[in-house]
């Protein structure tokens, strides 16, 4: 059995949406405090006994929060052709922090976004 660890950062931003042809209030605008958690799973250590530094995971995730951080989402691609759910906001975010952090030895491994403290989706690929 190989050495996993995974690493987990926690960021947040504020964002509106709507929900197309969604049966209920939440097809009016209305936003979220939405809390973010990246979840990297790193297969060996560097020289130093480190998987990822947890800085660098931050940073990528902190850059595509601020991109939808006080948006309307449903004005932003590809929001502005699938509806801005949770699920798909989470898979939206693992697809871009992948583009940035996914290497021979770490892989994001999932994305877990919190509407409120009570409703959370994690969205994983395997």
């Amino acid at each position: 059995m190989s050495a996993r660890y995974t690493l987990k950062v926690v960021t947040d931003f504020a964002a509106a949406h709507s929900l197309r042809n969604y049966p209920g209030d939440c097809s009016k605008l209305h936003g979220h405090n939405w809390k973010v958690e990246a979840e990297v799973t790193a297969t060996s250590l560097n020289e130093v006994g480190i998987g990822m530094d947890f800085k660098q995971i931050r940073k990528e995730t902190k850059v595509i929060c601020e991109h939808l951080d006080h948006t309307y989402l449903n004005e932003l691609s590809p929001f502005d052709e699938i509806n801005p759910t949770a699920e798909n906001i989470a898979a939206y975010i693992y697809s871009e922090l992948a583009k940035q952090l996914n290497s021979d030895t770490t892989r994001v491994s999932a994305i877990t976004i919190w509407e409120t403290e009570r409703a959370c989706v994690r969205y994983t690929e395997e």
